[in-house]
């Protein structure tokens, strides 16, 4: 009698069991997606601040270039009726001429071709490495020397007469005579170019000075008349050898330099 009780009461619990209805699951819950956790956020206080702190923003429009012909036009000063001489020995014709017109240039337009720099791209520097391995381990790539590759890329606003291109024709005929086709000395055609990066007031905050530089590449004018309101520009590619960073501290005296003055006279806010 026990045992149908027994069996009688799990039938009524599995019956009640049955009728329940089932427990619905909210649609909100069941299809709400996953939130990705929220990064932080700075305060806008902390970002003015630190452009505060910096003095602004560096603006790729507040720049000053000073381009510096080969030093051999230096020889000329004060000589232009003398003979020119290159270690003792007096120069061929041509040569001479070329350098006469390119210091008689220089003294003309040599600042107005400063001015006129539309446009220039500062150098970069390349660290070269080469791969070791030891074993079976992995390789590091390990720095052997170093290199400053590509030209350093410019564009100048031509005045009516096109000077600027006239001065850069001259300096590539000091490289290579278009007559004999001879290349000539290279300490004969080398320059430097100096590229400032300028703040607001004008002032310089960086600069670099590039060695060994003459003009490799004179790009082409297009014309048409549909450009009746395009003033004309040359671009010139520049070859160079190395650079260095002018507003570096190791570097002694620079700023009572007479690049630095002239670039403060020109640009700056005394001017």
């Amino acid at each position: 009698m026990a045992y149908q009780d027994r069996i009688m009461r799990i039938a009524e619990t599995k019956d009640k069991t049955q009728k329940q209805p089932a427990r619905r699951t909210s649609r909100r819950y069941r299809h709400s997606p996953r939130r990705a956790p929220e990064s932080p956020k700075r305060p806008i206080n902390e970002f003015i601040s630190s452009m505060a702190r910096a003095k602004g923003f560096a603006r790729t429009s507040k720049y000053a270039v000073v381009i510096t012909p080969p030093t051999l036009l230096k020889v000329l000063e004060g000589r232009e009726n003398q003979a020119i001489l290159r270690d003792g020995v007096e120069v061929n014709k041509e040569d001479g001429q070329n350098l006469l017109s390119m210091h008689s240039l220089n003294k003309q337009v040599g600042q107005q071709v400063n001015l006129h720099c539309s446009s220039v791209a500062m150098p970069g520097h390349d660290l070269q490495a080469q791969d070791v391995q030891h074993g079976s381990a992995p390789g590091r790539q390990m720095v052997t020397s170093h290199d400053y590759n590509g030209t350093i890329a410019t564009t100048f606003y031509l005045d009516s007469h096109l000077r600027e291109r006239h001065f850069f024709e001259m300096w590539q005929k000091m490289a290579v005579s278009k007559t004999t086709h001879k290349a000539n000395y290279y300490d004969d055609y080398i320059g430097s170019m100096e590229i400032f990066q300028l703040d607001g007031n004008g002032e310089i905050t960086y600069g670099i000075k590039a060695t060994e530089v003459y003009p490799t590449t004179l790009g082409g004018i297009e014309y048409a008349y549909a450009n009746a309101n395009t003033i004309a520009t040359q671009s010139v590619n520049f070859q160079f050898r190395q650079w260095f960073n002018l507003t570096d501290k190791t570097i002694a005296g620079y700023r009572n330099s007479d690049s630095y003055n002239l670039i403060l006279k020109t640009y700056g806010p005394d001017r």
